[in-house]
């Protein structure tokens, strides 16, 4: 069972209350092999809100919005309910949304709302990778597809 972040599979829970819909994501979920979710929604973040990224604050991430404001506390909150969500269906991988402040892998963007990268996790990849799950971003399905022999 994977967790998928759930604008890649065509709900419309980003920033801006658009989706990134990638097929092969929005068919694991049709077909029960995935959970969909959006953490950002379960740290009770509407939808649209501002973008956020993180900024490294005296040594701590924080997360700000575009308008300043520290929504942290959400990204927090709502890391921990997808780690719950996680275990409890028993996933082992996880395929999120490159370059988010949430879901981010690799990359995410640098803070200052300028679409510059930096090197980096979003906060729910985090605690995801800190409890043994392994993620991917939408970029890397080809690679992890042909890691387990799959020709899907």
């Amino acid at each position: 069972m994977y967790l998928v972040s759930a604008c890649l599979a065509g709900v419309n829970c980003r920033y801006n209350g658009s989706n990134t819909v990638n097929e092969w994501v929005r068919k694991l979920v049709e077909q029960g092999k995935a959970i969909a979710v959006c953490p950002e929604q379960l740290g009770g973040l509407p939808i649209p809100r501002a973008c956020c990224e993180i900024i490294d604050k005296e040594g701590k991430k924080k997360v700000i919005n575009k308008d300043g404001q520290d929504v942290t506390k959400e990204f927090i909150k709502g890391a921990k309910k997808t780690l719950v969500i996680a275990q409890t269906i028993g996933a082992k991988k996880a395929i999120l949304q490159s370059k988010s402040p949430s879901c981010g892998y690799g990359f995410i963007y640098d803070g200052t709302f300028s679409g510059k990268l930096k090197e980096g996790n979003g906060i729910t990849t985090e605690l995801l990778s800190q409890n043994g799950i392994q993620v991917y971003t939408e970029k890397e399905i080809e690679k992890m597809k042909s890691s387990q022999g799959s020709k899907k």
